[in-house]
């Protein structure tokens, strides 16, 4: 697990796996491993609008639009709000496009769970996982371009191998294999 997530998971994990276990039903075990296996999915989105869209300014306009790290102290609230929207989008508009459905299908299966019932899940995710990278960019010291690197862990510009080495270590061995296999086939583009 990425150092991020990590931290993400500590400091917020209680209050998430509760809520997803309230508001999608999910088995406490399953609502532990899913947002660990969420968090790459938005970083790599992040990753795709900086590489494709502007560098770290459009890191920063995404943040400064969709990541208020006020979320962060009402949890409950926001993931509540979120669960009850009659047509959640998995695909974040232009952030994670298809993949986000596909990433849903994968979850989905990798801890059986009906994926249908998971269409709210990322969206429930975002806000959180944006918040607290807008907190991390204002607190944590190293600023904008140091976000822009942790989100580019090996400096490369390439989406495919940090999101493989997230999802991997998200969604763990035994089974996930074929599935992360067929996801990284189509999820963020092809190197070109």
């Amino acid at each position: 697990m990425d150092e991020f997530t990590a931290e993400f998971m500590k400091q917020f994990g209680p209050d998430v796996t509760r809520n997803l276990s309230t508001t999608l039903g999910l088995k406490p075990k399953a609502a532990r491993q899913v947002a660990p296996a969420v968090i790459p999915m938005i970083l790599g989105g992040l990753k795709r609008q900086m590489q494709t869209q502007g560098g770290p300014d459009r890191l920063n306009h995404i943040l400064n639009k969709y990541g208020s790290s006020d979320v962060l102290d009402r949890i409950d609230e926001e993931m509540s709000t979120r669960a009850q929207q009659a047509d959640p989008d998995p695909r974040l508009g232009g952030l994670l496009g298809e993949s986000g459905v596909q990433a849903t299908q994968v979850i989905g299966q990798r801890f059986g769970i009906d994926p249908q019932k998971l269409m709210s899940l990322i969206p429930m995710l975002a806000p959180l996982i944006l918040g607290a990278l807008s907190k991390k960019r204002d607190q944590g010291g190293s600023g904008l371009d140091g976000l822009a690197s942790m989100i580019d862990r090996d400096g490369d510009g390439d989406i495919l191998d940090d999101i493989g080495g997230f999802l991997s270590q998200g969604l763990g061995s035994g089974g996930g294999g074929g599935l992360l296999g067929g996801l990284l086939g189509g999820l963020f583009g092809k190197r070109g």
